[in-house]
């Protein structure tokens, strides 16, 4: 009776063994985002020596990973009118992204957005000149 009952236990081990679950696939993980931000004088849109460094930077990034995608976000700080800081938000992404294409990124991998002064870094009240603010963030995916 023992040997009957120590062979049932074993031929359920062994069955139980050879039950493994298949190895389920794993998703790979997402493209690392690298984010660079190159801030701007007031009430300009051109590039500083420090912000062309920045954009060459952000540019090396891109480079290196296949099919990288770039989004430039314009931003301005609360002084003047809405209406005009979305166009100079506008004009600061586009020329981020010229110097971008200048420095070999594919333009069709960049695409262009401009919050005016919808998405504040520092929070001010309207009207305040704060330099954190007048950015461009380049988002590379």
């Amino acid at each position: 009776m023992f040997k009957k009952l120590l062979a049932v236990v074993a031929a359920a081990f062994l069955l139980g063994a050879c039950d493994d679950p298949a190895p389920q696939a794993v998703a790979p993980p997402p493209p690392p985002v690298k984010n660079f931000l190159v801030f701007f004088d007031f009430d300009k849109s051109t590039l500083t020596p420090r912000a062309m460094d920045i954009v060459k930077e952000a540019a090396a990034v891109a480079k290196a990973g296949q099919n990288a995608r770039l989004t430039c976000t314009g931003h301005t700080d609360t002084s003047g009118p809405a209406n005009y800081n979305m166009a100079l938000s506008l004009r600061r992404a586009n020329t981020v992204k010229t110097a971008l294409v200048r420095q070999g990124v594919p333009a069709a991998s960049i695409t262009v957005v401009g919050r005016g002064e919808t998405a504040l870094l520092v929070a001010t009240k309207d009207g305040v000149r704060e330099p954190q603010n007048r950015r461009v963030e380049i988002v590379i995916q």
